[in-house]
């Protein structure tokens, strides 16, 4: 779907920025994304993919090599999100030193809802009909992409402090798990299953009493 609202009125954030920094063909990825029947990104994923091709975005255009950087942690101090205040103050300081326009840049990241303004507002797209079960597997991945998210910016750290010689640490491996218990049941499930099996074992308590 390509079709796009052209009434009167100013178009929408992400319109605008997409034409700016010259994002061709994001926009329909960015609907693809959202509207595909299996493998549907959120809008807040969205939302922090965008933001971080507008750092890329940035940081390119300023001769930055983007290689070496890690755009997604650098993104998360650029909105204080990690790291302490000293760290995100550099990394401003030095963004700023390299000719990036700090507080403009900060400015022009969106949030989810100019996402989904632009996407159904804009381009007129809509979600098709999902099941619980293809809810569950979205909550499932973003959650996925969190955790992968808590894994980069661990080894990140740790790569920093065994560079500097503040950590003695060999070859490692970073692992993360997030639990859920019921406390009616008193059951511990690792959060994939729990998402995978639809229920905890209150189900199975509720189905034996009431048979």
């Amino acid at each position: 779907m390509d079709e796009r609202n052209t009434g009167p009125g100013p178009r929408p954030k992400v319109a605008r920025l997409l034409e700016k920094y010259e994002l061709e063909g994001v926009g329909d990825e960015l609907e693809a994304q959202w509207t595909h029947p299996e493998n549907r990104k959120s809008l807040r994923t969205l939302a922090e993919s965008f933001n971080e091709r507008l750092v890329r975005t940035a940081l390119e255009d300023a001769g930055v090599d983007t290689i070496t950087e890690d755009v997604g942690y650098l993104y998360d101090l650029l909105r204080t999100e990690t790291g302490s205040r000293g760290e995100q103050l550099q990394a401003r300081r030095r963004l700023e030193r390299a000719g990036v326009d700090v507080e403009t840049l900060t400015d022009e990241f969106v949030s989810y809802g100019a996402i989904r303004s632009y996407l159904t507002g804009y381009r007129n797209a809509s979600l098709p009909e999902t099941t619980d079960d293809e809810v569950r597997m979205t909550e499932r991945r973003a959650i996925e992409g969190l955790r992968q998210r808590t894994v980069a910016v661990t080894e990140s750290k740790l790569a920093r402090l065994r560079e500097t010689d503040r950590l003695e640490l060999g070859s490692h491996h970073v692992l993360t798990s997030v639990q859920v218990v019921c406390e009616e049941c008193q059951t511990q499930y690792d959060v994939v299953k729990l998402l995978e099996a639809g229920g905890c074992e209150c189900d199975t308590t509720e189905d034996t009493l009431g048979g």
